[in-house]
């Protein structure tokens, strides 16, 4: 799918055949012009030509025009879907989208759509349904696809055993490179969608190891599955799912089987999977670093200041606390007005600092990069930083304040003020996400709020507190 013809008018009429290369624009986002060509047919009831855009369209794309459109453009085209297209569609909306569009789904198309998707995916569409929908709707599903989801369902959320698929290849060890081969050609719907491994496994339905595809198809028709199977790396159907993006990431899988605690083989996840997880989680910790929640294109007004608010109160807080030890030194701020418009130059940059340091350990943290092997080595650099940015920056803090104000002692303070606050702020940085990690909360999510309290704690206090101390006594 090429795009182009960005130039082209909304409404305008474009070839059927052109309607692929209208779509996308040259960075492979939905072209505007198109969207408008949609919801031009849309408001005119024109369900022949909704129907040739929506057919120009890949299941991402598709997702995405959904996400641009209005939900009384939305209930024109959903109803519209057919069952394949819903299918490939809705594991690519996000989750409030996604909401919004099962809504305007019947139950029966629905139910037909899910019977199509990767039980995996499946059971994420089903989570999100209402109760009284979700009934119906694993009413009219065949037994088999019902139980596959229910069973899913039963796993705890962002697991293994909710993120992986049910449908695997599985062959015994005593069976043939042919055998096999002549399985897979006639496996038809039993086998799952995607897969890259072989999975070898004992009576007792048990791993024993893996025969990837291009081992099987460069291996002798006659060799033993047993002779050629690799060792795999078995997923517990528990683990949670970060950590088994982090095994996939580690090991370079491509593809594991999951296995219950008894060690008995049921599904497997594959590397598609995994990357949705790793992005799911890099952009949860980059949001929750600045207080924020994805919240969808479709949340409210309302919806999307609730999430923030308390947020915002906790630095509320944290800012009046920093206030405090100022109004400790107010006295001395009425004495000398300078020390006011230096003041909070040091906590600024301390902050800032502590942000460098605190992003590096989190993602170390997420990465297993930082742990206690090399704690005391990681807290010494960061120290090292500290002092060494320290005194570059009291030099240059040190200079300005004796342009300004004509006072070397006050350039003095300024600048031991900036070397204390850049030292504490590194070793916040490092130990305030590992502490909180040790303690089962989530770094990202936590450790902003108590860094930036110590760093603005911190430059207030020295800088105020030697000022006093050496300039008003």
């Amino acid at each position: 799918m090429t795009p182009a013809n960005d130039g082209l008018k909304a409404g305008q009429a474009a070839p059927a055949e052109d309607l692929e290369d209208l779509a996308l624009s040259d960075d492979y986002a939905l072209n505007p012009a198109f969207v408008e060509m949609v919801v031009d047919a849309a408001d005119q009831g024109n369900l022949v030509r909704l129907r040739e855009l929506i057919e120009a369209l890949h299941p991402a794309d598709l997702a995405d025009l959904l996400g641009f459109l209005s939900s009384s453009h939305r209930e024109v085209i959903v109803p519209m879907l057919t069952a394949d297209e819903l299918s490939e569609t809705l594991s690519e909306l996000d989750g409030p989208l996604r909401e919004d569009v099962l809504e305007l789904v019947a139950p029966e198309n629905l139910a037909k759509a899910l019977g199509e998707m990767e039980s995996d995916d499946a059971a994420d569409v089903v989570d999100d349904l209402e109760d009284d929908k979700r009934g119906e709707v694993l009413a009219a599903m065949s037994d088999a696809d019902r139980i596959s989801i229910e069973s899913a369902l039963s796993y705890a959320d962002e697991t293994a055993g909710r993120l992986m698929q049910r449908e695997v290849l599985a062959a015994p060890q005593f069976w043939t490179v042919g055998q096999t081969i002549q399985h897979v050609q006639s496996g038809g719907d039993d086998l799952p969608e995607l897969f890259f491994d072989v999975y070898i496994v004992d009576p007792s339905n048990r791993p024993l190891g893996a025969a990837p595809l291009s081992l099987l198809l460069r291996s002798s028709p006659d060799a033993l599955l047993s002779r050629i199977m690799e060792p795999v790396t078995e997923i517990p159907v528990d683990m949670d799912q970060e950590e088994v993006a982090y095994i996939f990431d580690k090991y370079h899988l491509i593809s594991a089987p999951v296995v219950e605690a008894g060690g008995r083989l049921v599904g497997q996840i594959t590397v598609d999977d995994i990357v949705g997880v790793i992005q799911d989680e890099s952009e949860e910790d980059m949001l929750a670093l600045a207080g924020v929640s994805d919240r969808g294109r479709s949340d409210t007004i309302m919806g999307i200041t609730r999430s923030r608010f308390w947020w915002l109160l906790i630095n509320l807080g944290t800012a009046i606390l920093a206030s405090c030890v100022i109004g400790v030194f107010q006295g001395s701020i009425a004495k000398l007005a300078a020390l006011a418009v230096i003041n909070p130059i040091a906590a600024s940059m301390g902050g800032n600092a502590g942000t460098q340091t605190l992003t590096v350990a989190v993602r170390a943290l997420a990465t297993r990069e930082l742990n206690a092997a090399n704690l005391l080595m990681a807290v010494w650099r960061e120290i090292a930083v500290g002092v060494m940015n320290g005194v570059a920056f009291a030099i240059v803090m040190g200079v300005v304040t004796e342009v300004w104000f004509h006072n070397p002692i006050m350039a003095v303070i300024a600048g031991l003020a900036m070397v204390i606050n850049l030292i504490v702020a590194a070793i916040a940085g490092i130990l305030i996400p590992l502490g909180l990690d040790k303690m089962g909360f989530d770094p990202a999510a936590s450790s902003v709020v108590f860094l930036t309290t110590v760093t603005d704690c911190v430059g207030f206090f020295s800088f105020l507190g030697l000022a006093t101390l050496i300039l008003l006594h």
